[in-house]
């Protein structure tokens, strides 16, 4: 039997007459997955973007999996939704019904403040399926300007939906799980909201440490190291929103760049130490000349 696969998206946001929670469930004794959405910090005005992950998952494996992440969308805004490293698996590929019907799904209300998340496969061999722990899908958004210094949570809650079409329920699970012939093997499940702290402007927690974009307590080579990797591959090297104001060192206020990290091999080789940071592109080019 094929796994029915579940459709939203802006153009459909009804589920299939069989999905993951419209059949009566297994529960996998003694498994429990671990969903957990990422922190961030963050000035009001400015972007920002947290990893939505997986862990314990069973060696079993997911082959569905169903829910969402619902927020303060007076305070913030969901701007892109990206399927992270453990969510392209092969079946992204090798699925048939990937043409039609993406592996991995999310849809981004912005008035109700909700992105809901998908992943479903119709391939019955398990190692097309998600497999160990990681990143699922990373979110990213945008404070709010007007929003002041506020604390948004991220909080991970049930799809809203019916059970299935035309059932007239609520949907008030989240859904982890598999189809083993004809019966659904359903994972419990524990969550760990995020949140989004939005500063007014300047140090988001009031203890910058300049310099230091790895925040691990020091300022060196690393750090310059860091600002260069992320800039170059933006994807595979992430820096926290505290770790971008600690080393956006350089004319503060523009961001991440190269100059940053050149300043920070200034500390690094004794010309300068962290004390006289930030400074200014011609403090710089004095520096360099």
């Amino acid at each position: 039997m094929k796994a029915k696969k579940i459709v939203i998206g802006a153009v459909s946001a009804a589920m299939l007459s069989l999905s993951v929670c419209s059949l009566a469930p297994v529960f996998a004794a003694g498994e429990t997955v671990q969903i957990s959405v990422g922190k961030a910090e963050v000035k009001a005005g400015e972007t920002f973007s947290v990893d939505v992950s997986l862990a314990n998952v069973p060696s079993s494996g997911i082959q569905c999996c169903d829910f969402a992440v619902k927020y303060d969308s007076s305070l913030i805004s969901i701007d892109s939704v990206k399927a992270g490293a453990l969510a392209n698996t092969a079946a992204v590929k090798d699925d048939p019904s990937a043409s039609m019907l993406s592996i991995f799904d999310s849809s981004i209300d912005k008035e109700k403040g909700i992105v809901t998340l998908v992943w479903s496969t119709s391939l019955e061999d398990s190692s097309y399926w998600m497999n160990g722990d990681g990143v699922f899908c990373t979110i990213t958004g945008t404070a709010s300007k007007e929003a002041g210094s506020a604390t948004v949570p991220l909080e991970i809650v049930p799809t809203s939906r019916d059970t299935f079409a035309g059932s007239n329920v609520q949907n008030d699970v989240i859904s982890v799980g598999y189809f083993n012939n004809k019966e659904v093997i359903r994972y419990s499940v524990e969550t760990s909201n995020g949140s989004v702290v939005i500063g007014e402007g300047g140090n988001v927690s009031g203890n910058t440490e300049w310099g230091d974009t790895n925040e691990d307590g020091k300022v060196n080579i690393s750090d310059a190291v860091l600002i260069m990797q992320s800039i170059a591959n933006p994807d595979e090297f992430k820096i926290t929103e505290q770790g971008k104001l600690n080393g956006d060192v350089v004319d503060n206020g523009g961001g991440l760049t190269n100059m940053d990290a050149l300043a920070i091999q200034f500390v690094e080789i004794k010309t300068i130490t962290n004390k006289e940071l930030p400074m200014s592109a011609i403090e710089l080019d004095a520096l360099s000349n």
